[in-house]
């Protein structure tokens, strides 16, 4: 979903079970005037699916497509899309007759008018990550006077969103370590090195394999062969990098060999 203004977005909190009525088409006057002057939060996997159907490298995606924003609370770096540089402002993927890469666009897209997010919640003397769900009601959108009624679970299903949740799930739990004590904003380095791991996957993969990171950390032989050849696992690797370099969990070892060197 494009990140919408807040007199946008209904406050209610909603679950899978919550329903609603909608229906986006050709036939509706507002179609494609939600995809025009918004601000479109890239995922990884979003990334990852697009510059593969457009046949780049995740470098030329995000130096074409993308521009950084850096939340002030967080200090996360975060890949928007860019808009076209023209009155109308139009997604560059977005045509008269609808979204030129569909089958490939963002998770946010994909849950439009739905907004998705995710919140640490007690249960018990447990902390777990909760995700909910939330209306967004644009003044110029018609698809709510549509009788198609579906609860989120069955338009989440409708719209491939499934499978980018499940893709981004770890992902986005790192996005709430500030509400960890302890941690800290993000330096330069390891800002630069957030967003290499979560968008630029090609540029993280010579990392891994064209400096001296397997002769630092200790690797499994499958899981290297695994990386290499598979972006998925790729990805995921990097969400295991980020959790390692901010401090939230040891995932990763240093090879013995290392410490004993660098220690004598």
């Amino acid at each position: 979903m494009p990140l919408p203004s807040m007199k946008d977005i209904e406050p209610t909190q909603l679950t899978l079970n919550s329903r609603f009525k909608f229906r986006c088409h050709k036939g509706v006057k507002c179609f494609t005037q939600c995809c025009s002057k918004i601000d479109i939060l890239l995922t990884p996997y979003d990334i990852l699916r697009m510059k593969n159907r457009l046949g780049i490298t995740s470098e030329e995606f995000l130096e074409k497509y993308t521009y950084m924003h850096i939340d002030e609370k967080t200090s996360h770096p975060f890949a928007l899309l860019k808009m076209s540089n023209d009155k109308e402002g139009k997604c560059p993927f977005v045509t008269a007759d609808g979204c030129t890469i569909y089958t490939d666009r963002p998770l946010n897209c994909r849950y439009y008018p739905v907004g998705q997010a995710i919140h640490k919640k007690l249960e018990g003397k447990k902390t777990v990550d909760e995700e909910f769900y939330f209306f967004v009601r644009e003044a110029h959108c018609l698809g709510y006077q549509s009788d198609r009624e579906w609860s989120i679970n069955e338009w989440k299903v409708n719209q491939g969103a499934e499978l980018y949740d499940d893709m981004n799930r770890e992902w986005k739990t790192i996005l709430l370590r500030d509400g960890i004590p302890g941690q800290e904003r993000l330096n330069d380095q390891k800002r630069a090195m957030f967003y290499m791991a979560s968008y630029d996957l090609d540029r993280f993969k010579s990392y891994i394999f064209g400096g001296r990171f397997l002769d630092v950390f200790d690797i499994d032989r499958d899981e290297i062969e695994k990386i290499k050849t598979d972006e998925i696992a790729l990805m995921k690797f990097g969400f295991k990098y980020l959790k390692y370099i901010l401090m939230l969990e040891e995932t990763l070892k240093v090879k013995k060999e290392y410490l004993k060197n660098n220690n004598q």
